[in-house]
């Protein structure tokens, strides 16, 4: 069997109608689309429209809650940072900010803040000064003998405080 053989069963592909080619083809004049109206013409369908019962769209209820300004955090690594100081991006002296990270490379533009995640392994004694971080993170940043400042309220300690 080559390539070039190959080819579908008969019957398996009808070729494509030819609309508007005579009263004698059956699909002349109007093309199948009956007389005037909205569904006649090119370019519109009622999307929904159900001869005016409600639609289905509006039949189910609403569900859940999409916040309007969500805060959008950079979220950076352990292993991350623990390979930019190791390849000298970092200064372990100095403390580590926002900006600091956006000039080392490990963001891209400053957005809401950083957040630190726990994956990966520090070994270096760091100081951060961030917006967010897990619960893993900090334990592992205390842990290698850094410290970390957080710069935004905690949702829970927020949550916690209003009510």
């Amino acid at each position: 069997m080559k390539l070039n053989e190959i080819s579908d069963n008969d019957g398996a592909t009808k070729p494509r109608m030819r609309v508007g080619r005579g009263i004698g083809s059956g699909k002349g004049k109007t093309c199948g689309r009956g007389v005037k109206g909205q569904k006649a013409r090119t370019g519109v369908s009622i999307k929904g429209f159900e001869g005016g019962q409600m639609p289905l769209h509006r039949r189910l209820p609403k569900r859940g809650f999409k916040p309007p300004f969500p805060t959008d955090y950079n979220e950076v690594n352990l292993g991350r940072l623990q390979a930019a100081v190791e390849s000298g991006k970092l200064d372990p002296a100095n403390p580590v900010t926002i900006d600091v990270l956006v000039a080392a490379g490990l963001c891209a533009k400053p957005r809401d803040g950083v957040k630190i995640l726990g994956r990966g392994e520090l070994s270096t004694k760091l100081v951060l000064e961030v917006a967010a971080a897990s619960k893993s993170a900090i334990a592992a940043i205390e842990s290698a003998g850094g410290s970390i400042r957080l710069l935004a309220a905690a949702p829970e300690a927020a949550a916690a405080g209003a009510g």
